[in-house]
C-alpha cells in the first residue's frame, strides 16, 4: 500500500521533492473541467513537470459536468487534448460527482462513465472513475467496478462500503503533507499501478524497439569504413567490425 495525492490549482505552489520525502509515491492532478479546453487546469503542466523531476508516479483526472453521453464524450476529448504527448505511471480518472448528476440516477450516470471511459480506453489510456462512495451505490451499475478501475473516496478513515472493488481509497480532505501550504487529500493505494500499466503499454507507454543491421561494405579503404562505421554510431547504432 502506499500514499498517493490529488492536486489542482487550489493547492498553491508546491515543493515536489519535499512532499516525496514525507512518503508520498505519487500525484494524480486534475488537468480541468467540463467541455473546453480553455478549462485546462492552469497548474497541470507545472504540476506535471515538477512531479516527473522529483521521481514522483503521475496521474490525471477530469472534473465532469456532462448532462448526458454526448457531453461525457466531449469532455474526453478535451481531456486526451490536456494531457497529449504526456506520461502516466497511474490511471486518467473521469471525476464525477455534481449535484445535478446525483439526480440523474443509474441508468444515465453509468451511460456517462461508460461513454467518457471509452473514449480514454479506444487512445491507450488506463481509464478510471472517481467518486464518493455512496455515488458508486447510488448512481454507477455495479459492473462499473469491474470495467473501469475505481477510486473511491470516503473519508474520516472509514473503510468504503458501496464500492467494493477499488484500487485507491481517498481516506482524507484534511492531509498535512510537507511541501504543500494546507490541506489536501490524501488516498491509499492499493495497486502497482505504475508496473501494470506499463506491462500493458498504455498511458503512453511503449516498450523500446531496436533494430539489428548487419552490413558488409567492400570496395573502400580502411578510413572510408572507419567513416562509415563512426558516422552509424553517431546515430545511436552499435557498430561490431569483423575483418574477413
Amino acid at each position: 500500500m502506499t500514499k498517493i495525492i490529488d492536486i489542482s490549482k487550489h493547492n498553491g505552489s508546491i515543493d515536489f521533492s519535499k512532499v516525496k520525502a514525507d512518503g508520498i509515491s505519487g500525484v494524480i492532478i486534475r488537468a480541468g473541467y467540463g467541455r473546453h479546453i480553455s478549462q485546462k487546469d492552469p497548474t497541470f503542466e507545472s504540476y506535471y513537470s515538477g512531479a516527473k523531476a522529483a521521481g514522483l508516479n503521475v496521474g490525471a483526472y477530469w472534473y465532469s459536468y456532462a448532462d448526458n453521453p454526448t457531453d461525457a464524450k466531449t469532455e474526453a476529448a478535451v481531456f486526451l487534448e490536456a494531457i497529449k504527448g504526456k506520461k502516466f505511471e497511474l490511471p486518467v480518472y473521469l471525476d464525477i460527482e455534481e449535484e445535478k448528476q446525483v439526480a440523474m440516477g443509474k441508468t444515465m450516470c453509468t451511460a456517462m462513465v461508460d461513454a467518457f471511459c471509452s473514449v480514454l480506453e479506444a487512445a491507450g489510456y488506463f481509464a478510471g472513475v472517481y467518486s464518493f462512495d455512496s455515488f458508486f451505490g447510488g448512481n454507477l451499475k455495479a459492473d462499473i467496478q469491474t470495467k473501469y478501475s475505481c477510486w473511491v473516496a470516503r473519508v474520516e478513515n472509514v473503510k468504503p462500503v458501496y464500492c467494493k472493488a477499488y484500487g485507491m481509497h481517498q481516506y482524507t480532505w484534511k492531509g498535512v503533507v510537507k511541501g504543500i501550504s494546507g490541506a489536501v487529500d490524501v488516498s491509499y493505494c492499493y495497486k502497482d499501478f505504475p508496473n501494470i500499466i506499463k506491462k500493458a503499454e498504455l498511458n503512453g507507454w511503449k516498450k523500446a524497439v531496436t533494430y539489428a543491421v548487419a552490413a558488409k561494405i567492400g570496395g573502400c579503404s580502411a578510413a572510408q569504413a572507419e567513416s562509415i562505421a563512426a558516422a552509424c554510431s553517431k546515430m545511436g547504432m552499435t557498430v561490431v567490425t569483423k575483418e574477413e
